[in-house]
């Protein structure tokens, strides 16, 4: 045999190996490839979701002999964790007042509950890009949107913390709101027992949305 041809051999050979390695990583890459386009497709319609959010609310003035505050445990909210969407809804009879007789004012004379029966949040976390909803941690979050209460709608911004942990996800926030601008009407005589600003809370476990 010539040497000719031991040399197309050996270079068949090489080139039977090259194309083996070049399958291999081929292989490697489709399969990394198909894992990353799964993940990222689940997490692209990814929600969180809760029906028993926690909303409280606290009107107390520093003048008052008692506390006006009240706690629902029945708020529903979304989280569209793709464009950082908010929407929160909480019946107003669900607030919980300690005396009957304050709950029985805040529902027909304050927030006038069977004409307007329900609270509601729409908006998105403006800093998004800060807050990685596929990776555990606790992140600040800046929410912005719109606030319907008593039929009245008004831009509010608020801050608050998201803690992602095992799949779910976990808010705290807190802001206040001006009674008036609510046309939330004080009578005179109570005035200086109701304070002109109440405090919300908020707190939610957030869960994957089926």
């Amino acid at each position: 045999m010539t040497v000719d041809y031991w040399t197309t051999l050996l270079q068949l050979k090489y080139t039977q190996y090259q194309t083996h390695i070049f399958m291999q990583k081929l292989m490697i890459f489709c399969a990394a490839f198909f894992v990353f386009t799964l993940a990222a497709s689940a997490q692209s319609g990814q929600k969180f979701f809760t029906r028993d959010g926690k909303v409280k609310f606290d009107a107390t003035a520093a003048s008052s002999p008692e506390k006006i505050d009240a706690l629902s445990n029945s708020a529903t909210c979304v989280l569209d964790a793709v464009n950082g969407n908010f929407q929160w809804a909480v019946l107003i009879k669900g607030f919980q007042f300690e005396k009957s007789l304050m709950q029985e004012h805040f529902n027909e004379n304050y927030l006038e509950s069977g004409k307007y029966p329900k609270a509601t949040f729409i908006g998105k976390i403006s800093n998004l890009g800060e807050v990685n909803l596929a990776k555990d941690g606790t992140y600040n979050a800046i929410v912005s949107g719109q606030m319907t209460i008593h039929g009245v709608t008004k831009d509010i911004i608020a801050n608050g913390a998201l803690t992602v942990g095992g799949g779910n996800v976990k808010v705290n926030a807190g802001f206040n709101i001006n009674l008036a601008d609510y046309n939330v009407r004080v009578p005179s005589l109570v005035s200086d027992k109701i304070a002109k600003e109440a405090k919300i809370l908020v707190d939610a476990s957030l869960v994957p949305k089926q």
